[in-house]
């Protein structure tokens, strides 16, 4: 699916859909911490969708790949695609100290340990926060 397709299946008025794994623990809880803070609600312009879901599988067209993904994903309107960290960073503002880290991430060393703190939990975020059981 090229970029202009994705653009088109979201819909009208959305800024971005923020793509999570649904079925992991640590992922869902923070989209619930991210929601309780603010952001998703209305003029917000973020959606959330659980990568297991047709809507992300359709949204994401050939990024899509079956079974649990390794990261998180931000599809903006234009259907340009983030992920992993970047996918976030959007967010951060309407977080609470999210100013001072978007500040602290300014600095290269800060971004790159990041980077590769995201990449090591997201690698091992099963094994330790667990899997959510289907209701």
């Amino acid at each position: 699916m090229t970029q202009d397709e994705r653009a088109r299946n979201q819909a009208p008025g959305q800024a971005c859909l923020l793509i999570y794994d649904g079925q992991c623990r640590l992922c869902v809880s923070t989209k619930q911490k991210i929601e309780q803070a603010g952001v998703g609600r209305a003029g917000h312009n973020v959606r959330f969708i659980s990568y297991q879901s047709d809507e992300a599988k359709q949204v994401l067209g050939s990024a899509y790949r079956p079974g649990r993904p390794d990261m998180a994903f931000l599809v903006k309107p234009t259907g340009a695609i983030c992920q992993g960290l970047d996918a976030f960073l959007p967010l951060v503002p309407g977080l609470p100290g999210g100013h001072v880290l978007l500040w602290l991430l300014r600095a290269p060393l800060v971004k790159s340990l990041a980077r590769w703190g995201y990449q090591l939990i997201a690698r091992h975020r099963y094994r330790l926060f667990g899997e959510v059981q289907p209701p």
